[in-house]
């Protein structure tokens, strides 16, 4: 564990629970001066202390780890991106350094987070009057501008997010139910089958054509559970998890759900949604026997997919919330995406995001996996700071269910640190050690500083264009200066 300094945050947990240094010092068996010098960054937090932090207060350890740290630095270097020029500096003397934001990260993580939800409280007014602005010049009718909630989705999203998409309660309840109910790997839809008929009076039938291409109906006055005919054992399993987290989780649905501090009725209705999801995800693949089938399996997300008779996506959801603090896993950041580069899930146990002012980056291997349908594809990739992932893609599809109806193709990534890749079995074969193999990926090319980049569309926030006549193209934005003049560079 490298050094940590984590000051501010300890005394938060003090000031939390109204404790003097010296009352602290003495629940943690430490003495009052080694305390105070944590408290100031003059000593680094050490496991053995992070540890009776926990045994003592109950306390998750990640609540102190750098992984937090890394994307709120992230953010941070988003914000002052998309800032317009000037304000965040007016040159490069004022400028807001690196070091002065990983300063902000580590020592004021509470007014860190703070600047985050302005910044996004900013942006959504900025779409709102351009949305406002397409209606044209005249304004006649209509209202002045409301102020706007964020959007529920991304509520939700930052919900999950902010507990590295491990939700503890729900994933100890699931793996109980499965043990008492008989749960068996690759056939639990029977059991679950039962379950519903015999404890709800719910039966389960299957229908060719349910309304809006839906996979699950319920009628609770017919006592009756409609799946899409055509499912796999896996996908009617799931199916019949959610819905019997609604009928035997609900309560704990609805009190996690308002606990978390969502803004609206919408947001608190799709937290609900996915958490029934979270809990459905988690009996089918109960977290222990899972975990060890993982381990076991060297994450072969194709093998546990045959043990567990469940899809690629369903396995990489689930190997992305292996975070129980007792038995974790390799902590994953899991995203499914569409060919127009629509994110649709995003989910994370790590310190990895993508920007959310500009689109993902076309060198990361989820867009090389739609050329390369059905078949996994690897990718050592090292963003801008530094730091080095291992992923793996796979497109995913489903058919609309006839002639003429279109289907569902998704790309699926999942990733994690190159410190955790040796676990991999997708590592085989890979040089981990050699800088130049990563490619070189970004977080979108609004906020990439990669500025040698084939794939550059257009140039940073806050940054001009590089227009030279002498030159053989417009460098080094040719796509972006090539579209600027109506010309194809």
């Amino acid at each position: 564990m490298k050094k940590t300094f984590m000051g501010v945050r300890l005394r938060r947990l003090r000031e939390e629970r109204g404790m003097t240094q010296i009352a602290l010092a003495r629940a943690l068996d430490l003495s009052a001066s080694y305390l105070n010098q944590l408290e100031q960054n003059q000593r680094p937090l050490t496991v053995p202390v992070l540890l009776k932090i926990n045994a003592v207060f109950g306390v998750d350890v990640q609540r102190f780890s750098d992984d937090d740290e890394a994307r709120l630095i992230t953010g941070l270097r988003e914000v002052l991106a998309d800032l317009p020029a000037g304000l965040a500096g007016d040159g490069a003397g004022d400028a807001v350094s690196l070091a002065e934001i990983r300063e902000l990260a580590a020592g004021m993580p509470a007014v860190a987070r703070t600047l985050l939800a302005l910044h996004q409280r900013h942006r959504q007014a900025l779409e709102r009057l351009e949305a406002l602005g397409s209606l044209g010049d005249d304004r006649s009718g209509v209202a002045p501008l409301p102020s706007h909630p964020p959007m529920a989705y991304e509520e939700v999203r930052d919900f999950f997010f902010a507990r590295q998409n491990h939700i503890a309660e729900l994933d100890d309840a699931a793996e109980r139910c499965a043990a008492d109910w008989g749960l068996l790997p690759g056939r639990a839809d029977e059991a679950l089958a039962q379950r519903l008929l015999v404890a709800h009076g719910v039966r389960v039938v299957d229908v060719a054509d349910l309304p809006g291409q839906a996979q699950r109906v319920f009628q609770a006055e017919a006592g009756l559970l409609q799946l899409a005919a055509g499912l796999e054992r896996g996908q009617r399993a799931f199916q019949m998890a959610t819905q019997l987290a609604f009928l035997e989780q609900g309560d704990a649905l609805q009190r996690i759900a308002d606990g978390a501090a969502l803004s609206s009725d919408q947001a608190r209705a799709l937290a609900r949604i996915g958490l029934a999801n979270y809990f459905a995800g988690a009996l089918v693949l109960p977290y222990a026997a899972f975990l060890r089938a993982a381990e076991a399996a060297h994450y072969d997300i194709d093998r546990l997919g045959h043990q567990f008779g469940v899809g690629f996506e369903t396995v990489c959801h689930r190997l992305s919330t292996l975070q129980r603090p007792s038995a974790r896993g390799v902590p994953f950041f899991f995203i499914r995406v569409d060919r127009a580069g629509n994110i649709s899930k995003r989910q994370s146990a790590t310190h990895f995001h993508f920007s959310k002012i500009g689109g993902t980056c076309p060198l990361w291997n989820v867009y090389e996996a739609f050329a390369q349908p059905g078949r996994t594809v690897p990718q050592v990739a090292r963003m801008p700071d530094g730091r080095a992932y291992l992923w793996v893609a796979r497109t995913v599809s489903r058919s609309g269910g006839g002639w003429g109806v279109p289907g569902k193709e998704f790309s699926v990534a999942l990733g994690c640190d190159i410190r955790h890749a040796a676990q991999l079995v997708y590592a085989r074969g890979l040089d981990l050690a050699d800088p130049e193999a990563a490619v070189p990926i970004g977080m979108g090319c609004k906020v990439c500083e990669r500025d040698a980049c084939p794939q550059r569309a257009f140039p940073p926030i806050g940054r001009a264009l590089d227009v030279n006549e002498n030159r053989s193209q417009f460098a080094p934005y040719p796509v972006a200066s090539g579209a600027l003049i109506g010309v194809n560079p």
